[in-house]
């Protein structure tokens, strides 16, 4: 069988993609929203699409700049960068928390905090060595599972379930700033890591747009299947939507096989997202930004002692809610950066970038209060030790 490069950048991304947006971000999102959390999803997916084409043009334009705080300090200036690198990292460490606790209440529920650690030290120590070369096994796998409940969900009566709350638009745009997540896995093929595939414009044009439908499809159908067998109240306290879902569906049968597809899931997304921190440290490392680290080694400590920081200080849950806000205030100078690109280095209108920066900032501004509050001191103190570690360089 042949595999053309627009699949083969579809199949990479759903990788990193897959993760925890779909195993945990579902029932926080309910909390906010109701059953209108599936409304939000679409909101989500909207604006991971602007991202996305952002993300590929500034990529384009700066092929060897290490990832977006690079391209902000291009486009933007050095102040801007400081601001969208501490959000990223940030960003990065809520994920990564949220993914390390989705790890222990699918894996080990009995010991999550123990499990939760154990992903993230293990992940930091091996997972650039698989990053990239199972991208189709993932892919198989996860969606694979994901298919399985949902067919699971929809086979089976569901049981009398109360009547969830009404949700209001408050509501809804905090379900979708949550849910952003379930999709920001494209700079897997927008901005891809040294020593990954490059796919050119005209295989993005195609392949951006294919991932963010099939991942929008795949979380909406999963969304729906466990509203129908938990309801939006249940779903909404579940630590673990799926399982629970299988449970009231008498589908315990198939809880080994969602074991495993959310360990691999987990170990897929993890491995992405502490690659991107590192990435973002590494170009923080060569402006100076951060004090000059000569072995790469110690990057890999940093990024993952932020995450295991979020993981022991944080519930899931806010972890989750922290990382997304964080990451739309990262995109929102990712998309300011890009609507300052010259017009021969668009390969999308501007308009996509003007509508991505407002919607990132609409989804930052619109997250839970706890999570939003906790975001913007991060990245006011994150900044401030950046510059900080600028100001101590020596002169010359």
């Amino acid at each position: 069988m042949t595999v053309t490069p627009r699949a083969g950048a579809v199949v990479l991304a759903l990788g990193a993609t897959l993760g925890v947006g779909v195993f945990t971000g579902l029932a926080p999102a309910a909390a906010l929203a109701g059953p209108w959390f599936l409304f939000a999803l679409l909101l989500a997916a909207l604006t991971a699409l602007c991202c996305a084409f952002s993300t590929a043009d500034q990529h384009r334009a700066y092929p060897d700049a290490p990832g977006g705080y690079a391209y902000i300090r291009n486009q933007l200036g050095p102040w801007p960068a400081r601001i969208g690198a501490a959000a990223h990292l940030i960003g990065r460490a809520g994920v990564a928390a949220a993914l390390a606790g989705t790890f222990g209440a699918y894996v080990f529920p009995a010991d999550r905090t123990l499990a939760g650690l154990a992903l993230l030290i293990g992940t930091a120590a091996l997972g650039r060595h698989v990053r990239g070369r199972v991208g189709w096994a993932v892919a198989a796998v996860v969606v694979g599972v994901l298919a399985l409940v949902a067919l699971v969900g929809f086979s089976v009566a569901p049981p009398d379930n109360a009547a969830a709350p009404a949700a209001g638009f408050d509501g809804i745009m905090g379900a979708a700033s949550i849910l952003l997540i379930a999709f920001t896995g494209f700079e897997r093929v927008t901005a891809p890591h040294p020593n990954e595939p490059t796919f050119p414009a005209k295989t993005l044009h195609v392949a951006i747009p294919v991932l963010i439908g099939v991942a929008l499809m795949i979380t909406a159908v999963v969304g729906f299947a466990l509203l129908r067998q938990l309801g939006a109240p249940r779903l909404a306290l579940s630590p673990a939507p799926l399982r629970d879902a299988l449970v009231a569906a008498d589908g315990t049968a198939v809880i080994p096989l969602l074991t495993f597809g959310a360990a691999v899931a987990a170990v897929a997304s993890l491995s992405w997202v502490l690659g991107s921190a590192r990435r973002t440290l590494t170009g923080l490392t060569e402006t100076g930004d951060l004090p000059p680290i000569r072995s790469g080694w110690p990057l890999d400590v940093i990024g993952t002692a932020l995450a295991a920081a979020a993981f022991l200080l944080l519930p899931t849950t806010t972890a989750l809610a922290v990382g997304a806000c964080a990451t739309a205030f990262y995109y929102g100078f990712t998309n300011a950066g890009a609507r300052v690109l010259l017009h021969e280095d668009r390969t999308w209108s501007m308009r996509t970038a003007c509508i991505g920066l407002g919607m990132s900032v609409l989804l930052a501004m619109s997250a839970p209060a706890e999570a939003l509050v906790i975001t913007v001191v991060g990245i006011a103190l994150g900044t401030g030790l950046l510059a900080l570690g600028r100001l101590r360089q020596p002169v010359g």
